[in-house]
């Protein structure tokens, strides 16, 4: 579909360094400063497919080679293919769309490794596949150019952050911080500069690795655990003094390169305290590093529904929003995203600049792969 032959009809998939499911969200967008967003679906992941991720994420830290695929990781790459197929089937259904109605497909995948500084990136899901699978063309392995040029190849979603904030004239500066696995910010100055971005340290990761070993549950459902418990001061210094945070940006993170062991003596109430405010603190942080300070926050993500960490959020000297409050979404944030920068993929614009990722000059990304 298309408006005039400017607009492009695409759909993102997001799945998250949370691993709690395939987010679906459809955007009309020129790839640049228009965006009509869509529909939204959030397609969960079974017990058994967490603990094969979980799976995935422990063989992957011996891989030196992104195309090798130990036997974990090819198993949790077949799985990933066939539920982001069953998440667009269901996806179309619920929202009484024609298959022939979608021109692209952004597709993340599941990333089991990041290290940038040794030039190395693993998001695992066959693009190829999922597109011969689902008869659209796809968009995937966003990050890898980066990365092999130098860059971080992370933050991603600040290209998508600045085409919501251009379109929506809000301008000033507004920081966009995306709560996920990991939390990233990023700074949009004005439509015509471009967007500073960089991950701020540990999202919902931590939290839901807690969560899921002490109770079962794939997370702090309403922030409940978080808001009975107290957070200990004392760790949180020693979390806040990992070097990560001195660091200069650009700059991200593995999902592995943190731990939850410091709070392993706690009860699960202030453990989860203690981990919520972490997250809040490490933002704080992120954001007093900015050389010009946002009036405005927005929050975006998964962290955006936990009251706990809003309730730490609001204590930043800035107005802060959610997403939703914006006019935006919350839950759909990444997945548009990808779908934007699928876009912007296929017409060879730039998905990441030096202010984003550290990289040399503006570059695009991306394999394009056919149905």
């Amino acid at each position: 579909m298309s408006d005039s032959g400017v607009l492009t009809r695409a759909i993102g998939f997001m799945s998250g360094t949370s691993m709690d499911g395939v987010d679906v969200a459809m955007i009309d967008t020129d790839g640049e400063y228009f965006v009509r967003r869509g529909p939204f679906l959030s397609f969960e992941y079974s017990f058994a497919d967490r603990a094969l991720l979980r799976d995935a994420l422990e063989a992957a830290k011996a891989m030196t080679d992104r195309r090798h695929r130990p036997e974990a990781v090819l198993e949790a790459e077949t799985m990933i293919d066939a539920r982001h197929a069953e998440a667009l089937g269901e996806f179309l259904k619920v929202h009484r769309i024609s298959r022939d109605e979608i021109d692209l497909i952004g597709f993340h995948g599941q990333t089991v490794l990041h290290r940038p500084e040794q030039q190395l990136t693993v998001q695992i899901g066959d693009g190829a596949a999922l597109a011969r699978a689902v008869h659209i063309p796809v968009v995937y392995d966003m990050r890898a150019a980066d990365v092999a040029a130098g860059g971080q190849g992370a933050p991603l979603a600040p290209a998508y952050h600045h085409a919501l904030a251009a379109s929506a004239e809000v301008f000033g500066p507004v920081a966009v911080v995306n709560v996920g696995g990991i939390a990233n910010l990023t700074l949009a100055k004005s439509r015509n500069d471009d967007p500073i971005a960089f991950d701020t340290g540990p999202g919902n990761a931590l939290l839901d690795d807690l969560m899921h070993a002490r109770t079962g549950e794939p997370f702090d459902r309403d922030g409940k655990a978080a808001l009975a418990g107290m957070p200990d001061r004392n760790i949180l210094g020693k979390l806040l003094g990992h070097p990560y945070f001195g660091k200069a940006w650009p700059k991200s993170l593995d999902r592995l390169d943190f731990t939850g062991e410091a709070v392993a003596g706690l009860s699960t109430e202030d453990a989860a305290a203690t981990l919520t405010a972490f997250t809040a603190l490490s933002i704080a942080l992120g954001i007093g590093r900015l050389e010009e300070k946002p009036a405005l926050a927005v929050i975006c993500g998964g962290g955006a529904k936990n009251p706990a960490l809003m309730d730490e959020l609001r204590r930043m000297p800035c107005d802060i929003k959610t997403a939703d409050e914006m006019g935006w979404s919350s839950e759909a944030m990444e997945a548009e995203a990808f779908a934007y920068l699928a876009v912007r993929s296929k017409k060879g614009l730039p998905i990441t600049w030096p202010t984003t990722t550290g990289i040399g000059k503006p570059l695009t990304g991306g394999v394009l792969a056919p149905p």
